[in-house]
């Protein structure tokens, strides 16, 4: 029993693993295919593999007789309206801008979580929240230089994704009281896939070029960011993010979202042969202190609570 609770955190240093790849194997495939053709075959190939999973019984979703609005409501906050806001966001700022504004997540959810769930948040752990969104930021400066565009409306599209995001943190805490984690991400993925695939064929009507749809499946360089983004890091890695909100705060789960930050450094030193500078070794630090303390200041008032508990049980 002890073991189980160390579960959610290895499942939240996975799942920012997986999370951390993807900006990698994103990279590849947009260049043999547009932005909303890689989301949109990505969920539907996701959305088609868990449904491959559900006829075979090798996983379990059930949602008869169940409300699912607020499911529904979860998934269309993440991935529908974040990845549109993210997406746009991105095309009219700089990188550097991008990356500070999506760092500060974590900040909101911990916020919203005090708010709409009356979550306690001790000062110890806000601190050290601010300290993981540090390291990222820190990174970003010093990597880009922090040239501003002064594009105030990317700046409105990156802030409405962060809302987006912190609203779904909510929203599948809420949804865990009735859902399993596997049946809130079968939803999410069949919201994504028909939602961006929709887009998909609206803009393929527009120019004319339905009978191109699925022209971009036919490179190989295509394959393999597809098979990696539609079921590491859509299915497997949204089912640990969702498994990990229903067992710990949402406030304590979003912080680990900046250790992707750490991981795609990584992954360009490593694999793409990028540089590595003092800055990110520093920031890199400032992110994983960020995270320990956030998480053992909130695993140490759970065990007060619970000897409390049990001194008041005796």
């Amino acid at each position: 029993m002890k073991n189980k609770k160390y579960l959610p955190i290895i499942s939240a240093i996975i799942y920012s693993t997986i999370f951390g790849f993807s900006f990698m194997f994103s990279k590849i495939g947009l260049e043999v295919m547009t932005p909303i053709e890689l989301i949109a075959f990505r969920f539907l190939l996701a959305a088609l593999t868990m449904t491959t999973l559900k006829v075979f019984k090798i996983i379990k979703v059930d949602l008869k007789g169940k409300n699912i609005k607020m499911v529904l409501l979860t998934s269309f906050c993440e991935p529908v309206l974040y990845f549109f806001f993210e997406s746009m966001g991105i095309s009219m700022t700089s990188s550097s801008e991008a990356g500070l504004m999506i760092s500060l997540i974590p900040v909101f959810v911990a916020v919203f979580s005090m708010i709409f769930l009356h979550e306690k948040l001790k000062s110890s752990q806000l601190g050290f929240i601010v300290l993981s969104v540090g390291g990222v930021v820190f990174i970003n400066m010093m990597k880009n230089s922090l040239s501003l565009s002064g594009n105030f409306l990317g700046i409105i599209f990156l802030f409405l994704a962060i809302i987006a995001s912190s609203f779904y943190n909510i929203g599948s805490k809420k949804s865990s009281a009735n859902f399993t984690p596997i049946e809130i991400t079968y939803v999410m993925m069949w919201v994504g896939a028909i939602s961006f695939n929709i887009i998909l064929i609206a803009t393929n009507l527009v120019k004319g070029t339905m009978g191109s749809y699925f022209a971009p499946l036919a490179y190989n360089q295509a394959i393999i960011p597809l098979l990696y983004l539609g079921i590491l890091s859509s299915i497997i890695a949204f089912f640990m993010v969702n498994y990990t909100i229903s067992k710990i705060p949402v406030s304590q789960s979003a912080v680990f979202a900046n250790l992707c930050t750490i991981v795609s450094i990584l992954a360009g030193v490593f694999i793409l042969k990028e540089d590595f500078f003092w800055y990110d070794f520093v920031g890199a630090l400032m992110i994983l202190i960020g995270v320990w303390g956030t998480v053992y200041f909130g695993e140490r008032d759970n065990c007060e609570v619970l000897i409390h508990t049990e001194l008041l049980e005796e």
